[in-house]
């Protein structure tokens, strides 16, 4: 029964031209990028460098790599797809009440948590796809015009070379970390959907949200940093930053196989379920108790 009700909701989701408008951005973004990158990634490279520049010592030609351009979208785009996920989640309930199809289904022998929990699985299969295709465009495509080598991480203090030898899995895990925060982006439209009438809000409120508590984030308030930003959701999605963040030996070489701070990826991860399970709890136990009119 979960099984048909999870393909009826994924015929719902990839039937919808909306659909595919997250796929194609995805695809544009990084095409754009992966050009400007082609045409004039050394004047990219000095900039990234900044007053680095005069003591790094490093070739350039070699900086400018598959994976340093699949690490330069990741960071580019990562901050963009959860207004494509709320597009999609915000409307799963939402849309089926705009259309009045919502008391049809609940009139049929199946329990509101079974409807529920199926509309949540599609659309947690729908992160999983889009993150699928940012992966093999901005990862296999990048390897494939600009070739591998070792991976160059620019930080503020800093920066790190990481062995060609020890990239590849470091990239499956973060887009792995970054589906488990997309889930919860989801979680949210997810959520609010229930609450409304029409799709537009939910997925209104969802990309607030987002932009809100990543400005709370971003803003160097010592109230904001200490009682505030360490508790949102936003905060620990960002923790795909720490596979590419990696221990050194005393000569300043980097560890394979390692990352600088394992507990803190382990905390954003058990943030993000949390923040996910609340969500969805909140969603399911709303629908239950709601009188659907339409």
């Amino acid at each position: 029964m979960f099984l048909n009700l999870l393909r009826i909701e994924l015929y719902k989701i990839f039937r919808k031209p909306r659909t595919y408008i997250a796929f194609g951005a995805i695809a544009v973004m990084i095409l754009l990028i992966q050009f400007a990158i082609k045409v004039q990634g050394k004047e990219l490279i000095q900039f990234f460098l900044g007053s680095q520049d005069a003591t790094f010592e490093y070739e350039e030609g070699k900086i400018l790599n598959g994976y340093f351009v699949c690490f330069f979208i990741l960071n580019t785009l990562l901050i963009h797809v959860p207004l494509l996920v709320a597009l999609i989640a915000g409307d799963l309930v939402a849309g089926e009440a705009n259309m009045g199809t919502l008391r049809l289904l609940v009139t049929k022998p199946i329990s509101r948590e079974t409807l529920m929990l199926s509309k949540f699985s599609a659309s947690v299969v729908y992160v999983m796809m889009l993150l699928l295709w940012m992966a093999v465009l901005a990862l296999l495509g990048s390897i494939f015009l600009f070739g591998t080598n070792d991976l160059v991480v620019i930080k503020e203090t800093g920066f790190q070379i990481i062995q060609s030898s020890d990239v590849l899995w470091r990239f499956f895990a973060a887009f792995g970390f970054a589906t488990l925060a997309l889930i919860c982006i989801a979680a949210l439209a997810f959520m609010l959907s229930v609450f409304a009438e029409n799709s537009i809000g939910p997925i209104v409120a969802t990309v607030c949200v987002v932009i809100v508590f990543t400005i709370i984030q971003q803003l160097q308030v010592p109230m904001f940093q200490e009682y505030a930003a360490p508790y949102l959701f936003t905060t620990h999605m960002l923790g795909w930053k720490g596979f590419f963040y990696v221990m050194a030996t005393p000569e300043n070489q980097s560890i394979p196989g390692s990352v600088e701070n394992p507990w803190a990826m382990v905390k954003s991860g058990l943030v993000l379920t949390l923040y996910t399970l609340l969500f969805l709890g909140v969603g399911v136990i709303s629908f239950k108790r709601k009188d659907i009119l339409s």
